[in-house]
């Protein structure tokens, strides 16, 4: 016979956001557990740079997410103290040419419009706020308020301050109902956790919790692959990355595209990415992609063509076809709520999205626009045909 277990909210999902989004519920004053399929940070947080970023978003839900986010992980920084290794570094964007650096300034006018620190920097200052990178460069943009923490991290430490019970190594096998339809709690391998709301952090395996309350999300996983190199002393100072970058994330396609993104680490080792592909849950290293991400990270910071690689790993974005993820009460399913979909911003939405989750199931004023998260929105629609959206990283 299953053990039950009374909760007021079982949290699926122990990535960052469904870490915060169990922080801020018991902040509330809610009993809350989360349960896991595997360990803590074992799907996508895992995999991540940590990237806490509004530098590659375009006006609009999710910048205005991210930004939210920029000061509650400050706060969150603070209060969890060093352990999260919050670095507020900045960011680094940076054209390769005279066309690109005009759309790069184009597209910071418009971000400066919503509250974003965006600052125009020529060749000249490029070299002096990262003296390795590649002459000749015209310019670019610095973004103070990108920062990074250590995801895995941050998710345990977020964790173990919301006090939620935690079942590691149990995979949900089924939500339970109550006779109105309502949510009623969860079922998993070992047990039966008994609660009138049910968040879905599940990352990538969203779509899969969906549909056991009967709905649909078309979560999809974007495979994406880092290198991590030797330690070595901060070559890298901020998160550097090249202007297409921006466009890289924002496409709906499918096929592989990659573009430099470089930054170095507190414990010495430069991080290099990015790549992005739609392949399903295929996870075959290429070597193809590692070499091309490594000749455009030469490119970049040419310092870094002699340093040895020692590994490169590979994980999966959860990717919703608008490029926003779904956040907020399900109108479909009572007691259901989703914090999924974020694509490879999870780690810097993650504190918004648990506010906002934890308002919603306290019963308070969210005082946040949520209707363009809603996660009913794919409702009737294609995959293919929910539109590009803004761009999400």
């Amino acid at each position: 016979m299953l053990k039950r277990t009374s909760y007021d909210v079982v949290v699926i999902g122990a990535g960052v956001v469904g870490a915060a989004c169990a922080y801020y519920a018991a902040r509330a004053g809610l009993r809350v557990a989360v349960v896991d399929r595997g360990p803590v940070a074992g799907g996508t947080t895992g995999a991540g740079e940590g990237n806490l970023l509004v530098s590659d978003k375009e006006p609009g839900p999710e910048l205005d997410l991210a930004l939210l986010s920029t000061e509650l992980w400050r706060e969150l920084a603070d209060s969890l103290g060093e352990q999260v290794e919050y670095e507020a570094k900045g960011g680094l964007v940076v054209a390769s040419g005279a066309a690109g650096l005009d759309a790069l300034n184009r597209f910071a006018v418009e971000q400066r419009r919503v509250g974003v620190e965006a600052v125009a920097v020529d060749g000249a200052e490029l070299r002096e706020l990262e003296p390795h990178l590649a002459e000749g460069l015209p310019g670019g943009v610095l973004y103070p308020q990108d920062a990074q923490v250590q995801p895995a991290l941050a998710a345990a430490q977020l964790l173990r301050a919301s006090g939620a019970d935690r079942y590691l190594g149990e995979a949900v096998t089924a939500l339970r109902r109550g006779a109105d339809g309502s949510i009623a709690g969860v079922v998993t391998e070992r047990r039966e956790l008994a609660a009138p709301a049910v968040v879905n952090a599940a990352g990538t395996w969203g779509g899969a919790v969906a549909e056991l309350a009967g709905v649909r999300l078309p979560v999809l996983p974007r495979r994406g692959f880092v290198l991590v190199t030797e330690p070595l002393p901060r070559v890298v100072r901020r998160k550097v990355y090249a202007a297409d970058y921006v466009a890289d994330v924002a496409s709906g396609s499918a096929d592989l595209q990659s573009s430099a993104v470089v930054e170095g680490t507190p414990a010495g080792p430069v991080l290099i990415g990015a790549s992005r592909e739609r392949v399903g849950f295929d996870r075959t290293l290429r070597v193809e992609v590692l070499r091309r991400l490594a000749a455009q990270a030469v490119a970049l910071f040419p310092v870094l063509g002699t340093v040895a690689v020692q590994r490169a790993y590979r994980g999966f974005r959860p990717y919703l076809p608008d490029h926003l993820p779904a956040i907020g009460q399900d109108v479909r399913v009572p007691g259901l709520y989703h914090a999924c979909g974020h694509e490879g911003a999870g780690i810097g939405l993650a504190p918004a999205t648990g506010l906002l989750i934890g308002r919603q199931l306290a019963g308070e004023d969210v005082g946040f626009d949520l209707s363009p998260f809603r996660p009913e929105r794919f409702e009737g629609a294609d995959e293919g045909s929910a539109g590009s959206g803004p761009g999400a990283e």
